[in-house]
């Protein structure tokens, strides 16, 4: 016997009237709530891509040290003071100057990609 001559004889089971066909794609969209939509979700931005930490504070010590060869600041020590910077920090930056000069060129190429995978430091 088959599943539709059972069903027609009183005892219910599943028939393909009990069944809806979707014909259009469903896709999930995470949220609090799961749900359902004919509509694709919206696609990822592209992730932001900005110049590296290092690289822009060595493009600031470069930026620094033309402020003293034009005489604009005194010396670090008055860059420090004017910056609210210690001493020790803008020595730092300065210790970024004595890399080589392909280093240098390679540290300014660099760049960080926001939405890399990585939320932080562990």
């Amino acid at each position: 016997m088959s599943d539709r001559q059972t069903s027609d004889e009183g005892a219910r089971k599943n028939t393909p009237s009990d069944y809806r066909v979707i014909e259009e794609p469903i896709f999930w969209r995470r949220s609090r709530s799961v749900e359902l939509t004919p509509t694709p979700p919206p696609d990822k931005p592209e992730p932001v891509r900005r110049p590296a930490k290092v690289a822009r504070q060595l493009a600031l010590a470069h930026h620094l040290q033309a402020a003293i060869e034009r005489g604009l600041v005194a010396d670090q020590a008055a860059l420090a003071r004017k910056l609210g910077l210690t001493r020790a920090r803008v020595t730092q930056l300065f210790d970024l100057l004595m890399l080589a000069a392909d280093l240098q060129e390679q540290v300014l190429a660099l760049e960080a990609v926001d939405g890399s995978g990585r939320r932080g430091r562990p």
